[in-house]
C-alpha cells in the first residue's frame, strides 16, 4: 500500500481526528494557588492576607496594589481598601522541610505544605479544602468544621456565624456563592452608615433648634415681697435702660434714682440708692484695708 517497499501507514496517519483539549497540570495549578501570591505570582511569605473569595496575597503585594489604583490586575479588583482583607494565622507545619533548588536527580513532593490544619493535621496544599474565619482569621480544614461541630473557633475560642466561613481558593460555585455574600455584606454595611448619618444629622439640628428657642425667649416676671409682681432685671431690660440714658440727660444731671421708668432692682446697682447711702461700712469700691 505504501508502493515504497512495504510500508503500511496507521490510521491515526491517514484520518485526522479532532485534538483533545489540553489538561492543566493540577500539581502546577495546586502550587500557583497555594504557594504564591494571587497578584504578584511571588511566593508567599508572611504576613498572609485573604479577600473575601478566598484567594491568597503577600500582604505587602495589597497594600502596593491599593498605592498604585491599578485596576487592570483582576484577582484584586474587588479589594477597596485594607478593610476587604483578613489577616490569615496558619498553624506551622513542624515535619516540613524547605527545599533549595532542585537539582533534578531526586524525587520532589510538590504536595509538601508549609501549613497545616491545627484539628486534624491535613497539609493546605490544596487536595483538601481549607477555610479561614474572618472573625478571627485562623485557616481551618473544612474536614474539621464539619467532624467538630461548633459555634467558637477550634483554635482560639472566638465565636463565629456560618456566614463568616470562607473557603480558600475555592471552586467556581464557591466563588459565587462568596461573591453574592460579599455584595450583600457591602450592601447592609453602606445602609447603616447611611442610617447612622441621618441620625447624627437629626440630633445636630434638634440641638440647633434647642439653641435657637433659648436664645430667642424671654424670662417670665418673678413674684417677690409676699406676691408684689415686680419684672426683674433681665439682660434685655439693663440693656434698654442703659440705651435710654442720652448724653444730654446726662449732662443736664439724669439720676437713676430718679427715673420711674427704671426698675427698683435696677436702681439698687448704684450709689444713688437709699440702701447704699445708709450702708453703715463703705462701698466695695472706696473700701480699703485701713477702713473701721
Amino acid at each position: 500500500m505504501g508502493c515504497d517497499g512495504g510500508t503500511i501507514p496507521r490510521r491515526d496517519e491517514l484520518v485526522r481526528t479532532k485534538q483533545k483539549p489540553e489538561q492543566k497540570d493540577k500539581d502546577a495549578e495546586a502550587v500557583a494557588k497555594w504557594k504564591h501570591c494571587a497578584i504578584t505570582q511571588e511566593e508567599l511569605r508572611m504576613p498572609i492576607v485573604s479577600c473575601e473569595l478566598g484567594r491568597l496575597y503577600n500582604k505587602e503585594a495589597v497594600i502596593e496594589h491599593l498605592l498604585s489604583k491599578d485596576s487592570s490586575c483582576e484577582a484584586a479588583k474587588h479589594i477597596r481598601s485594607m478593610k476587604d482583607i483578613v489577616e490569615l494565622k496558619p498553624t506551622e507545619n513542624p515535619g516540613y522541610k524547605r527545599r533549595n533548588a532542585d537539582k533534578g536527580d531526586e524525587y520532589v513532593d510538590l504536595r509538601a505544605s508549609r501549613f497545616i490544619c491545627p484539628v486534624v493535621g491535613l497539609e493546605m496544599n490544596g487536595k483538601y479544602r481549607f477555610c479561614y474565619l474572618r472573625q478571627c482569621g485562623c485557616v481551618l480544614s473544612e474536614r474539621a468544621l464539619k467532624e467538630v461541630k461548633s459555634e467558637v473557633c477550634h483554635k482560639c475560642a472566638t465565636p463565629f456565624e456560618e456566614d463568616d466561613i470562607v473557603v480558600l481558593n475555592g471552586s467556581d460555585d464557591d466563588i459565587a456563592v462568596l461573591s453574592a455574600r460579599m455584595e450583600l455584606r457591602r450592601a447592609k454595611a453602606k445602609a447603616e452608615k447611611k442610617s447612622k448619618k441621618r441620625a447624627t444629622e437629626g440630633v445636630e439640628d434638634g440641638k440647633k433648634k434647642v439653641k435657637t428657642e433659648n436664645g430667642s425667649g424671654e424670662k417670665n416676671p418673678s413674684v417677690v415681697n409676699g406676691g408684689a409682681s415686680t419684672s426683674c432685671a433681665t439682660k434685655s431690660e439693663v440693656g434698654a435702660a442703659t440705651k435710654m440714658i442720652l448724653p444730654e440727660k446726662a449732662r443736664q444731671g439724669y439720676s437713676i434714682a430718679k427715673d420711674p421708668n427704671t426698675s427698683e432692682a435696677f436702681k439698687s446697682l448704684f450709689t444713688s440708692h437709699p440702701k447704699a447711702i445708709n450702708q453703715p461700712k463703705a462701698h466695695w469700691v472706696t473700701h480699703n484695708p485701713l477702713f473701721y
